[in-house]
């Protein structure tokens, strides 16, 4: 497969993924999920509940994201050095320092 191939194929699965969480986010507000909590906190906090409830519902999906992406990396065989990888002291093949 060409780099160009990859880069295309990259950002198609990438926006595809971006789709995703636009319509998980849109599904949860559809079934009054976000209004629900909002309906649990006082009126004068409304917007924190909705910060709250959008992150409790989001967490999940960002979840998926990160391991729908390594797939993605991992399928395309695209090679990086994950933020987390660094932190815990792994190198470039994965193996402990």
């Amino acid at each position: 497969m060409t780099d160009n191939n990859t880069k295309l194929l990259h950002h198609l699965a990438t926006a595809v993924g971006l789709l995703f969480l636009g319509g998980w986010f849109l599904l949860f507000k559809h079934l009054g999920v976000l209004d629900w909590i909002i309906g649990l906190v006082p009126e004068s906090h409304a917007g924190a509940g909705l910060m709250l409830g959008i992150a409790l519902v989001m967490l999940p999906a960002f979840f998926i994201w990160k391991l729908y992406n390594r797939w993605v990396e991992r399928r395309l065989q695209i090679r990086g050095i994950f933020y987390e990888d660094h932190y815990y002291g792994k190198d470039e093949d994965g193996d402990e320092r």
